[in-house]
């Protein structure tokens, strides 16, 4: 799980641990384990945010861990073309490599610590498959897409897309240099990741050393939530256990003492040869507080929304198929 990595993490731009009077723990509301299942053309994905009440995870929807799945050659596999409508899509690639087209004219090739953001707006017509060579060759995949909703005044607005290379995520550690963060959008402690976002979040990949303890401040007006791509250890500062394929929903910290919050990460002390840290995913964002429809590719505010963007799709309004596939462009 390479993804972007440093030789010396204290080289890097240091966040320090909040003082408890200023940042009140935020405790660790359920612990869940992903299913798995498949997705597109078959490629194998855990649903970490399934069984999870909307309530904690708004402005959230779904997110998929893809892979991780080392392919033999003629395996690897994509999705067909498909809609979108209403939300946003983030792929972020830990290994591997991802071909994305659009029917704007859009398109890309992604590899180890790229990320994808497409605002999907008003409509589009998507699809992501791997490189030739990499079906040609087989080789390692894994990555997260996540899907992040938009409020009613935004669902409309024209698709966007950024690319994210992974050398401009902002790279950030700990006083003692035992955690990387790989910053992909938001603000810690006054320093900002590339991604820009139509609803405030905040996403970073995070790896913590065998033993070592991420303590970081949060926002009090958004949510947070840890899913652990790899390894083992504890959520919170009750140290509740966590391994690969489970997501922490933090509760909200105690506010009698005013300030900000805080969450808590540590990872075992012994952790598996093949997962040598404890690799997390950490979001927050600020709740939309709006009603939700979403049934398949779609997500609106009501289910009047969600018939038109069917009828819609079904008169080729999202766009149409390319005629040609378009090469991938690094």
């Amino acid at each position: 799980m390479p993804a972007v990595t440093v030789e010396n993490p204290l080289a890097l731009p240091r966040i320090p641990a909040p003082a408890p009077e200023s940042a009140q723990p935020r405790p660790v509301r359920t612990v869940s384990t992903a299913p798995s299942g498949f997705e597109g053309e078959g490629f194998p994905v855990r649903r970490a945010f399934a069984g999870i009440d909307y309530r904690h995870l708004d402005p959230f929807i779904m997110m998929d861990q893809m892979g991780e799945v080392d392919y033999a050659p003629g395996e690897p596999k994509g999705t067909p073309w498909h809609p979108h409508r209403g939300f946003e899509t983030v792929t972020y690639l830990l290994d591997g490599s991802f071909v994305h087209q659009d029917s704007e004219g859009g398109g890309g090739v992604l590899n180890d610590g790229d990320t994808q953001w497409m605002t999907a707006g008003s409509g589009l017509l998507h699809i992501e498959a791997p490189p030739e060579e990499l079906v040609v060759s087989g080789g390692l995949f894994h990555g997260l897409q996540l899907w992040v909703n938009l409020p009613a005044a935004d669902k409309m607005k024209a698709p966007r897309y950024q690319d994210i290379g992974g050398g401009n995520v902002k790279l950030l550690t700990t006083p003692d240099g035992g955690a990387l963060l790989r910053l992909i959008a938001g603000t810690i402690d006054g320093h900002e990741g590339p991604g820009i976002t139509h609803t405030p979040i905040t996403m970073i990949h995070a790896t913590v050393s065998p033993g070592a303890e991420l303590t970081l401040p949060w926002r009090e007006d958004y949510n947070a939530l840890a899913y652990v791509l790899a390894g083992r250890g504890t959520a919170g500062t009750d140290r509740r256990p966590v391994h690969t394929g489970q997501t922490a929903v933090f509760g909200r910290g105690s506010t009698s003492r005013g300030g900000s919050g805080s969450l808590t990460l540590r990872a075992d002390a012994s952790q598996d040869s093949h997962t040598p840290d404890l690799e997390v995913a950490l979001l927050g964002g600020r709740p939309i507080r709006e009603p939700m429809a979403h049934y398949g590719p779609f997500v609106m505010n009501s289910h009047v929304e969600l018939a038109q963007a069917f009828e819609d799709f079904k008169a080729g309004r999202l766009g149409r198929v390319p005629a040609t596939r378009r090469a991938p462009q690094s």
